[in-house]
């Protein structure tokens, strides 16, 4: 293959690390970045602009780029799974907590910060779930402007947005913003999509700004360690080829053995990807 992948893993899957430790075991495990996720336990939208400058002058050492990632489960409310989105009537604490996701990305150096709709409220009519995203994401994207990053939009199975169509939508609806990308979970192409996995790829090629990536079957939203799903993965990273951002796995269940994980991961793509190539060279 002509480009050589930007691994990188997620660090909620390294919650029981401080984020110090993370970073440095994804390195001497020859991760090449990480997407970090703005939650309790390693780094908040709030911590203070000596804390982010002490983490992105660590990952300047160890050769990890970043990616700046928002989906924290309990992150703005204790009680309440991603509560609230930008579908609720409480959608202000969510924009503030994006827009302050965006300074934080800036001063690390991550220029792509990842985020999804949310699961539409049942009190909330579709075309004025629609509405309330398309005008909060203007909104977002005025900051992104502003402090020069670019917004990586998730589709989540089970929210308003779930797939790349539905992408598709919301960024003809923005009109084509060049600050709205896209973050592709690789598994959720195989979970739902109507196309196989490669073909999802160079669908969202020319939008692709972050990558998402871990095992799944069809039908069931459970991330799983490579090998233990139904894809098929070096086709799936031959499709990637020519992409240059970072290759995340994510892997959010699995911090109980995070190390043994992200090591086996990280063996596994690299395998993948040798087979991608050598399927290259053959045609």
């Amino acid at each position: 293959m002509s480009v050589l992948m930007n691994w990188a893993y997620c660090t909620n899957g390294f919650r029981d690390h401080p984020l110090d430790q993370t970073l440095e075991v994804l390195a001497d495990l020859g991760y090449t970045g990480a997407a970090v996720s703005l939650d309790h336990g390693h780094l908040m939208p709030g911590a203070s602009p000596a804390e982010v400058g002490r983490i992105a002058a660590l990952a300047g050492r160890l050769g990890l780029a970043l990616a700046v990632e928002t989906g924290g489960r309990f992150t703005l409310d204790p009680r309440r799974k991603h509560f609230p989105t930008l579908l609720h009537d409480e959608a202000e604490a969510r924009v503030r907590f994006l827009c302050r996701a965006m300074r934080v990305a800036a001063d690390l150096g991550a220029p792509v910060v990842h985020l999804w709709s949310g699961i539409r409220p049942p009190e909330v009519p579709e075309d004025e779930a629609w509405d309330r995203l398309v005008r909060q994401c203007e909104r977002l994207l005025e900051e992104a402007d502003s402090v020069g990053v670019t917004l990586g939009f998730e589709p989540e199975p089970g929210m308003l947005v779930a797939d790349l169509a539905g992408y598709e939508r919301l960024r003809a609806l923005l009109g084509g913003h060049p600050r709205f990308g896209l973050t592709l979970d690789i598994g959720h192409c195989r979970c739902l999509e109507p196309y196989d996995v490669p073909e999802c790829v160079e669908r969202a090629l020319p939008h692709l700004v972050h990558v998402q990536i871990e095992d799944m079957r069809r039908g069931v939203h459970e991330h799983l360690e490579f090998g233990e799903g139904e894809i098929d993965f070096p086709p799936v990273l031959a499709a990637l080829d020519g992409y240059g951002g970072l290759v995340a796995v994510e892997l959010a269940r699995h911090s109980h053995a995070a190390p043994d994980v992200a090591r086996r991961s990280i063996e596994f793509l690299r395998r993948a990807h040798d087979l991608a190539g050598a399927g290259r060279s053959r045609r």
